[in-house]
């Protein structure tokens, strides 16, 4: 049975790991830890997708016909450590 692949949906918004020095960057320009960052957990469909691991930061870009091109950022996390 094939498997779906989720980040191939027109829906979902394109998902990447940003790497370590993107973090820095990111945390520096809006002066914020990491932990300040919004969560995402391990479990979601395009985290597993990605292979990302908890402490990564995932970037997700929206686009908006009225925003245009939007950017958000979440920490990857595990499930228990969400409360």
């Amino acid at each position: 049975m094939p498997r779906f692949n989720v980040m191939e949906n027109y829906l979902v918004p394109r998902h990447s790991i940003l790497p370590k020095e993107e973090v820095d960057a990111l945390l520096s320009r809006y002066h914020v830890d990491l932990s300040q960052l919004p969560k995402i957990l391990m479990v979601d469909p395009c985290v597993k997708a990605l292979g990302a691991v908890p402490g990564e930061v995932i970037k997700i870009e929206r686009e908006s016909p009225t925003a245009g091109l939007s950017y958000y950022y979440r920490m990857v996390v595990e499930e228990r450590s969400m409360v």
